[in-house]
């Protein structure tokens, strides 16, 4: 494991069903119980699995030609059965255009690869969900 591996975030209480996630460089996102607009932790993680992989695509193809328009639909099916609550069936969708020009048709052809070796092999969140990975919960003394 190298020196730079680790990953963290601190998520604290703001009030009854609120709370702030803040990461080690000080970004900031609220999220709740899903009482008002403020993203659930499930529309997070789907949130993080859209990111993930269109940040991988971006910089695949975006290097060619800008897009004309990007965005990635994630969804899924909350379920609680045997096993507790969880999502099934999640889908990650792309919708990509480019402008024409012969940047954009390069473009164009590595989109696909893009999304394929995002999935299979480079979003780390995604590959996480995939394979599946323990999580240990404590509780620390104060």
């Amino acid at each position: 494991m190298s020196e730079n591996s680790a990953r963290s975030v601190t998520v604290e209480r703001t009030s009854t069903g609120h709370f702030v996630a803040t990461n080690t460089r000080g970004g900031t996102i609220n999220f709740g119980t899903g009482s008002d607009s403020e993203f659930t932790p499930v529309e997070l993680l789907l949130a993080a699995l859209g990111g993930c992989t269109a940040v991988d695509v971006d910089l695949a193809t975006s290097r060619h030609a800008e897009p004309t328009s990007f965005s990635v639909e994630v969804s899924g099916n909350k379920i609680n059965d045997e096993l507790g609550n969880r999502l099934t069936d999640l889908a990650v969708t792309f919708t990509v255009t480019f402008p024409d020009g012969e940047g954009a048709d390069r473009a164009r052809t590595i989109l696909p690869r893009a999304v394929k070796t995002s999935h299979d092999r480079l979003c780390t969140v995604s590959r996480t969900v995939e394979i599946g990975t323990p999580v240990t919960a404590t509780i620390e003394d104060a």
